[in-house]
C-alpha cells in the first residue's frame, strides 16, 4: 500500500517539479544529464525509465522503437527536448546507443522465444542433423548405433529418443547444448565426465535443457538487462544469449560439486539455490557474466 502510493506521488507530482528544478539549476533535460552522470548498464537503464515514465508520447514511444528506425527516432527525442547537436555533440551518439541496446533486448527476446515455440521434429533432417552433431562432439570415439537407442543415456537424456526431452524448451534446448559442445568443446567434455560421477552425477543432457529454461526465464523477466547492456555495447543478439548459457552450463557444474548434494533427488532444491544466487549476481548494475576458462 505504502509503496503504491510512492510511486503514484513520485510518478504525478514529486518527480514532475524535482526535473523542472534540475533543469533550471543545470541547463540540461534529464537525458542529458544521465549521459552526463552514467555510463554502461547503468546509463541505458537509467534512460530507459526516464523515457518509459516519461509524459511526452514521443519519449514514451521511443522504448518501443523498432532497430531500422532509431536514428529517426534520435532525431525526434532531440526536436522535443530542443536538443541543439552542435551544443550537445554527444547526445546523438549516445542516445543512438542506449535505444540499440532496448530495442535489441526486446528483439533478442522475440528471437529466444520463436526459436523455444518450435518443437523438435523428427521429421525435420536440420533437427536431426543436430541432434546427431551432439553426439558426435561429446562422443567423438563412440558410434551411435541407432537413431532409438538406449545410448543417448550415455550423454544424460532419460529415454531412448532425445525428441521426448526437448518438449518444454523445443529445439532451443537442443541447440544450446550443441553451442556448447561445439565452442567449449574441452570443457563439455569434462563436465560430461564429471556428470557421470558414480556419488554426485547427474543427467548432462537433461541439466542442460534445465539450464536453458533458467537463462530463458532470465532474459523474459528482464533480469539479464544489466548483464546485456554491459557486456554487448551494441544490439544483444542469439549469440550473446548462447554466450550466457554457456556460463549457467560451466558455474552449474562448479556449484554442484561444491555443495556436494547427498542425492541427485534433491536437484531441484539446489538448482533453485544456483537460480537464486545467479538472480542476485544479475542485480549488480556493473554485472557482466562471462565464461572464464
Amino acid at each position: 500500500m505504502f509503496i503504491s502510493l510512492w510511486e503514484f506521488f513520485y510518478g504525478h507530482f514529486f518527480r514532475f517539479w524535482m526535473k523542472w528544478l534540475l533543469r533550471q539549476m543545470t541547463g540540461k533535460c534529464e537525458l542529458q544529464r544521465i549521459f552526463d552522470t552514467y555510463v554502461g548498464a547503468q546509463r541505458t537503464h537509467r534512460i530507459e525509465n526516464s523515457l518509459t515514465y516519461s509524459k511526452n508520447k514521443v519519449l514514451q514511444k521511443a522504448t518501443l522503437v523498432v532497430q531500422s528506425e532509431v536514428d529517426k527516432c534520435v532525431e525526434d527525442i532531440m526536436k522535443e527536448k530542443n536538443i541543439n547537436p552542435e551544443k550537445d555533440a554527444s547526445f546523438k551518439i549516445c542516445m543512438k546507443a542506449c535505444l540499440l541496446q532496448i530495442s535489441g533486448y526486446k528483439q533478442l527476446y522475440l528471437d529466444v522465444e520463436s526459436v523455444r515455440k518450435r518443437p523438435y521434429d523428427s521429421d525435420n533432417l536440420q533437427h536431426e542433423k543436430l541432434l546427431l552433431k551432439l553426439w558426435n562432439l561429446l562422443m567423438p570415439t563412440k558410434k551411435l548405433k541407432a537413431r532409438i537407442s538406449k545410448q543417448w543415456a550415455d550423454i544424460g537424456f532419460q529415454g531412448d529418443d532425445p525428441k521426448t526431452d526437448f518438449r518444454g524448451m523445443g529445439v532451443l534446448g537442443l541447440i544450446n547444448l550443441v553451442y556448447f559442445s561445439e565452442n567449449y568443446t574441452n570443457e563439455a567434455h569434462q563436465i560430461l565426465s564429471r556428470s557421470n560421477h558414480p556419488k554426485l552425477g547427474y543427467s548432462y543432457a537433461i541439466v542442460g535443457i534445465n539450464l536453458t529454461e533458467m537463462a530463458y526465464s532470465l532474459l523474459k523477466s528482464e533480469a539479464l538487462k544489466f548483464h546485456l547492456y554491459n557486456f554487448v555495447p551494441g544490439i544483444p543478439t542469439m549469440e550473446h544469449f548462447h554466450q550466457f548459457y554457456c556460463y549457467l552450463v560451466y558455474e552449474f557444474d562448479k556449484f554442484w560439486f561444491e555443495e556436494k548434494p547427498e542425492s541427485i533427488m534433491y536437484f531441484n532444491m539446489y538448482r533453485e539455490k544456483f537460480h537464486e544466487k545467479i538472480k542476485g549476481l544479475l542485480l549488480d548494475c556493473n554485472v557482466s557474466l562471462t565464461l572464464k576458462i
